[in-house]
């Protein structure tokens, strides 16, 4: 409410759109006096705000109350098309793409191969990107982007023209100083120093960055296990292990944007690892991650199921606990009398991610740790206890460990509710 002074008129009426705005957002459809009732104010008022924020383009009538005496009161719900936002999820595989009205509901969703990958288009690849005043034609990465953000609006009905905000979501960071990728050398066509240039550019609408892990904490913290708390840790295990920090209610990125990225961890039990962003590896990966499980199945004689190694190490998870049993979490043991080799995998791995937790939790003591991304996913309750039970062992404070609860893509949903977040607060500010 910039240029606006406290306790005028102009600034009161904004506090009370923006009250009955939220509560829209909150319950979805409300009648006349029902925001009346919510917001104290009064019928003629209420009214009057409904009516401004009709004109606006904020809110619509989309039906009238029905079963209780007397006429039926009109309901008033947030017009969807006030706006839209577009989040994408980066993976060195592939682009996904989801677009958002403002109440939060997917309208559309587009996935593309990564540069380099099959079925991306070459320089010719019709993106509706060009060398357009006397720029040099976009790279690979700046097409694909700009091919999902279009795919994903012409889903929803859309133009890119239309969108407010875009959130891209990718593992590593980009360093605020210098605007470059960093932690994620695995993603080519990421590092050029031009890129977000060229990305904003190519793209006419804000654009925003962050680390694939901190939205999936995002999500967590908006949508699912997190809602509620304000200092927690989100321990991500896919292709890589990753973490994201919460603490006072905000996400902790640290100065070069780097904070989380404990797969560079070193830890006990695993070789030190020198020049870790060279070799893109470090103690806590080498531990716990996809590879150490996969590893750690040969060393037991289970031969691990083919593909990328985030996935073989969920379907081998998946596979753990459906062997072991659901009390192999629990004293004694599962099915196979927790000594076979499928339990013996559970409590390793469960070892592995308790030890890298534990120095987590000495210098962060955080009320709650999430456990997230499809490997542990795949290890469910099972794996969730004995991790519990190991990290008793390991550390002083004993946080509560739960499952990420949003499913489908975390990043994704983390990515739309932070565009949708500052968009919300822009559109809903009817003082500008």
């Amino acid at each position: 409410m910039t240029g606006t002074t406290p306790g005028t008129p102009r600034v009161l009426r904004a506090m009370n759109d923006r009250a009955a705005l939220e509560l829209l957002l909150a319950h979805g459809s409300l009648s006349r006096s029902r925001i009346g009732r919510l917001t104290g104010l009064s019928k003629p008022t209420a009214s009057q705000l409904l009516a401004r924020l009709e004109a606006a383009g904020l809110v619509r009538v989309t039906g009238a109350s029905r079963g209780r005496p007397g006429p039926n009161a009109q309901l008033y719900s947030l017009d969807p098309a006030a706006a839209h936002v577009a989040g994408l999820d980066v993976t060195a595989t592939r682009i996904r793409a989801a677009v958002a009205d403002i109440t939060g509901r997917t309208v559309g969703s587009f996935e593309v191969p990564a540069p380099g990958r099959p079925g991306a288009p070459g320089p010719s690849g019709t993106s509706g990107v060009s060398g357009a005043s006397g720029r040099r034609p976009a790279g690979p990465v700046v097409r694909q982007v700009v091919a999902a953000v279009d795919g994903a609006a012409g889903a929803a009905g859309l133009t890119r023209s239309a969108l407010h905000r875009v959130v891209i979501g990718t593992p590593g960071a980009f360093d605020p100083r210098t605007g470059r990728l960093r932690y994620a050398s695995h993603l080519p066509g990421w590092h050029s120093p031009d890129l977000l240039e060229e990305l904003a550019a190519a793209l006419p609408m804000p654009l925003e960055y962050d680390n694939d892990v901190n939205l999936a904490a995002v999500a967590e913290q908006r949508l699912g296990a997190a809602r509620g708390h304000d200092d927690f840790v989100l321990l991500w295990n896919e292709q890589g292990l990753g973490a994201a920090l919460v603490l006072g209610g905000r996400l902790h990125r640290g100065w070069t944007g780097g904070a989380g990225e404990v797969g560079f961890l070193p830890v006990p039990g695993a070789p030190l690892v020198r020049q870790v962003a060279r070799a893109n590896r470090g103690g806590f990966q080498e531990l716990a991650g996809a590879q150490a499980l996969l590893r750690t199945a040969r060393e037991l004689g289970i031969e691990p199921p083919s593909g990328r190694d985030g996935e073989a190490a969920a379907e081998l998870l998946a596979r753990a606990v459906e062997r072991a049993g659901p009390e192999a979490g629990q004293d004694g043991g599962g099915q196979d009398g927790g000594d076979g080799p499928y339990g013996e995998l559970l409590r390793r791995a469960a070892t592995g991610l308790a030890t890298g937790l534990a120095a987590l939790v000495a210098v962060l003591d955080p009320e709650l740790i999430v456990l997230s991304g499809g490997v542990l996913a795949a290890g469910g309750e099972v794996l969730r206890a004995l991790v519990q039970r190991e990290l008793a062992e390991l550390a002083a404070p004993r946080p509560r460990l739960v499952l990420g609860s949003v499913t489908g893509d975390p990043v994704l949903s983390g990515a739309l509710e932070s565009a949708l977040a500052t968009t919300r607060d822009e559109v809903f500010d009817t003082s500008r």
